[in-house]
């Protein structure tokens, strides 16, 4: 299958989106990427990179990968963000349709996390190759720009209801990475054009260094670690963790560790230093390659999210990534992401925003025998192994696009 995938974000940056294209090459496809210049999460293009012009590499080996300017993130404001997804926009429809004038492409795949403006290029692009188009949604527009208190004014956001509409409606395939994504994607698009495609995890397991930096190392080491790895924005309810950080003060062997960046992190760790909140610690960005052996050595790994019926739609991606680590979850978060962990039997949850209970969660299984979470581990691990498995996904993948084209012919 010649198969053009459209992704704002792409490798060096840490998406889930890396490891599909890799399986897929992996697996015959000829796969072509067109995407941004790296800028996700530090707001900043990095060396050996530029802002303008059009960049060719190669990733996996045989995997064409075509990048076009934008506008980095900056600071991550409105205007700097907003800049930031319509730029990229722009930018596809301008340079797109010629860059892939002499290419052929069965499938269009939009990787639809936000912002979904980047969905319209790509329509553009598979009118004009007759390819099919379809969109792996994994961030619900325009509810998750509430639940992120990104877009308040009622007009943009009808504004913002009208393009996501139509870009359905331009779509062969709308793939959801969550069941819950059903009934508010249907109110946008007729249900025969939905179907279930769930995240699965990064391939972690053939990264066994244990060679990581000794910042990240003494972090892990000494006590009961909770590690928090990712992104580290708005939409994490990172005050529930502060929290819950707060009602454990007093038990000096409980350390949550923070692993990775985001908006929200200078914020954070100026709330941590103000109140002395010695429990938590920052490690800072960590390379991927190194987490196989950061998940190895915490005791409990965690997940949380605001408290919004967007985000309780989401099953954030990191769930998958923790269970195929098979280490015990301790989450803080409702709906679809929480009912997974407690069907799988990984972990302990609470509703999203429970700082208390999140804290009651993390002494309950720091008390717990060393074997229980174990237990929970590999459930864990066995749910990701029958679910989430990388390999499994892309295959199936191919298998959604095969049948969709015959039933929704470009």
């Amino acid at each position: 299958m010649r198969i053009l995938i459209i992704s704002q974000y792409f490798w060096p940056e840490v998406f889930i989106v890396n490891d599909l294209v890799r399986k897929l090459a992996e697996d015959g496809h000829h796969v072509t990427v067109a995407t941004g210049k790296p800028n996700y999460p530090s707001g900043k293009i990095p060396v050996g990179y530029r802002q303008g012009g059009v960049q060719h590499e190669t990733f996996a080996d045989n995997v064409a990968v075509l990048r076009i300017p934008l506008c980095p993130r900056g600071n991550g404001s409105f205007v700097s963000l907003t800049l930031n997804y319509l730029s990229f926009a722009f930018s596809g429809l301008l340079r797109l349709p010629w860059l892939m004038r002499r290419k052929r492409f069965d499938v269009v795949l939009v990787f639809a996390v936000s912002p979904l403006t980047a969905a319209i290029p790509a329509i553009l692009v598979s009118k004009c190759k007759r390819a099919h188009l379809a969109l792996w949604i994994q961030d619900l527009w325009p509810e998750s720009l509430v639940a992120t208190g990104f877009v308040r004014n009622r007009l943009i956001l009808g504004a913002i209801g009208i393009m996501v509409r139509w870009i359905y409606w331009c779509s062969n395939t709308l793939l959801v990475q969550s069941m819950a994504f059903f009934q508010p994607v249907s109110a946008y698009a007729p249900e025969e054009k939905i179907c279930y495609f769930p995240n699965f995890a990064p391939d972690i397991d053939g990264h066994i260094s244990e060679e990581i930096p000794e910042n990240v190392r003494s972090a892990l080491d000494g006590r009961f670690t909770v590690v928090f790895a990712g992104n580290m924005g708005k939409a994490q309810s990172l005050a529930t963790i502060l929290d819950a950080a707060r009602a454990l003060r007093n038990h000096p062997d409980i350390r949550i560790v923070f692993v990775g960046a985001g908006s929200e992190a200078a914020g954070l760790m100026r709330t941590v230093d103000q109140e002395k909140l010695t429990n938590i610690h920052f490690t800072g960005f960590v390379d991927p390659t190194l987490m196989r052996v950061v998940f190895k050595n915490a005791d409990v790994l965690l997940v949380t999210l605001n408290e919004n019926p967007a985000l309780s739609r989401t099953v954030p991606s990191k769930i998958q990534t923790y269970m195929q680590a098979g280490r015990p979850i301790v989450g803080a978060l409702s709906g679809e992401g929480a009912r997974i962990i407690n069907v799988a039997g990984a972990g302990l949850t609470v509703s999203a925003g429970n700082g208390e209970g999140l804290a009651k969660s993390i002494l309950t299984l720091y008390l717990m025998p060393a074997i229980k979470r174990d237990a929970m581990g590999a459930a864990a691990r066995a749910f990701f192994e029958a679910h989430f498995e990388s390999s499994a996904a892309a295959k199936r993948l191919v298998e959604i696009l095969d049948d969709r084209m015959k039933e929704r012919p470009a």
